[in-house]
């Protein structure tokens, strides 16, 4: 810990380091955080020059965030969102469908919620909830799975045509690292009420998790709304990520003046088809 009396010396970051070293503090965590911080604000900001595009332009973005329990979607979205013009942009997280809802096409529910012109919108979930989740917990019958899986690429393919950028990612977890998130969630009270029986289930069902989600890549990935994967084991990577990602996407002016690092880095995030590695083994 530095005394009140040696940070007054420090002028610089510099200084502060070599300040460091010379008292045998570590700085390796602090600076870690300190520089991810840094990276997300020039980040965030270029997202705010995007969306000042997509109101200029008109434009209609939709990012959906699929992946496993505890995989990270919800903080990054609330990363996407921190600075965003609330009037031009929002969350959609839909709870479990009514009664009506259930009696209405799959997807219609999900329509009512697409951006309109000018506006960017994040999915916490999406209608691929019907790909993944509700088969493996028994949530739809399979007539009711067969179908969404044969109707989702004509779904999408009319929302590309009418004009909707449409950008699908999959957060991807370890199991072990998602139990440890878990553990995480159940020894915190203020994150107590994240965790669900769905979520314990979703361990003990892991391997038919895995199954529906290969097919739910290989059925509904296509040129005009290909999956992105990213490895979110790093829950700050993974952000950081997913905003680069997004941001490559377009072209807007003010483009890069934050000297912000839009390079993406292949080992973390990658096209369901380029992957690089076995998903979860």
């Amino acid at each position: 810990m530095f005394s009140e009396k040696q940070l007054l010396k420090a002028k610089t970051r510099k200084e502060l380091v070599a300040l460091a070293k010379a008292s045998g503090i570590k700085l390796k965590k602090p600076l870690k955080r300190a520089r991810y911080e840094e990276e997300l604000k020039d980040l965030q900001t270029e997202l705010t020059y995007l969306q000042q595009h997509i109101q200029e332009k008109r434009l209609r973005v939709a990012v959906i965030f699929e992946g496993r329990d505890a995989a990270g979607k919800g903080g990054s979205i609330k990363r996407f969102v921190e600075y965003l013009n609330p009037h031009a942009s929002g969350v959609v997280a839909l709870q479990k469908p009514t009664d009506i809802e259930r009696g209405q096409w799959y997807f219609q529910r999900y329509i009512q919620e697409l951006p309109n012109s000018g506006e960017i919108k994040f999915f916490d979930r999406s209608w691929y909830n019907r790909a993944v989740v509700e088969p493996v917990m028994g949530f739809c019958n399979d007539a009711q799975y067969r179908t969404f899986m044969a109707q989702v690429p004509d779904f999408e393919h009319m929302l590309y045509e009418d004009g909707i950028k449409l950008v699908k990612f999959w957060f991807d977890i370890s199991k072990e690292e998602q139990q440890k998130r878990f553990d995480g969630r159940l020894q915190n009270p203020l994150k107590e009420w994240k965790f669900s029986p769905v979520d314990k289930k979703g361990q003990e069902l892991w391997d038919k998790y895995t199954l529906y989600k290969e097919k739910m890549f290989s059925d509904t990935h296509s040129a005009y709304c290909p999956w992105t994967i990213v490895d979110t084991n790093d829950k700050r990577v993974a952000r950081l990520e997913s905003l680069r990602f997004v941001l490559r996407q377009f072209d807007y002016p003010g483009k890069g003046s934050t000297k912000a690092n839009l390079l993406l880095d292949p080992n973390v995030i990658y096209n369901f088809y380029r992957k690089n590695k076995p998903f979860e083994l």
